[in-house]
């Protein structure tokens, strides 16, 4: 199978024009001697949900219905191997950012945030790609309909857990972290400092 790899969906246009629509909106520029916390507040919220990086994953899943027959004397079984090929997006929830989480330091023009940590947004499969590569069903076994269903959704789990065990949700952080910081310059602090809340 492919390695995983991860690619960045955030763009700097996209930064640029988060800011400029935020400050265009309030007729007036960001005046980082004022103190305003709660209007960075505003304009990181209005960002929404940050899609910061997405990992391609490929995986193969094996799914069976063990089924006893004869008065127990014969086990049969409904088994089927998809083959899954899908992305797992993370990111950050700016809209969790309080207004507590912001503070200002007017006289040094220093901006600290407490960021909401990155998650993983989504695990999908891609439907042209994944496919089952085989389907046994003993002669003594009934055919079990939701059993592609089960295995799809078991692909997309355990997806979702090796793009957090290569490292998707510290990659997310950076890559939010960056944008974040381009955005946050954009209103005129020199300083800038991003902590990061616990995983839960």
């Amino acid at each position: 199978m492919n390695p995983t790899r991860a690619r960045v969906l955030v763009a700097a246009g996209f930064v640029a024009a988060t800011a400029g629509a935020f400050f265009a909106g309030r007729g007036r520029e960001a005046d980082p001697a004022s103190g305003a916390a709660p209007a960075v507040v505003l304009a990181v919220r209005d960002m929404a949900r940050l899609d910061a990086t997405s990992f391609h994953i490929e995986k193969v899943i094996e799914v069976s219905d063990p089924q006893s027959r004869l008065w127990g004397l014969v086990e049969a079984k409904d088994a089927i191997l998809l083959v899954a090929v899908g992305d797992v997006v993370a990111g950050v929830d700016l809209a969790k950012l309080r207004d507590e989480d912001v503070s200002v330091d007017a006289a040094t023009h220093t901006l600290r945030m407490r960021l909401p940590p990155a998650d993983v947004t989504s695990s999908t499969l891609d439907e042209r790609a994944t496919h089952v590569y085989s389907r046994k069903t003993d002669v003594l076994a009934s055919r079990n309909e939701q059993l592609e269903g089960e295995a799809r959704a078991r692909a997309e789990d355990e997806m979702r857990k090796a793009a957090i065990d290569a490292g998707i949700l510290d990659r997310a952080q950076a890559s939010a972290e960056r944008t974040l910081r381009a955005l946050l310059r954009s209103f005129g602090y020199e300083h800038i400092v991003l902590d990061w809340a616990d995983r839960g």
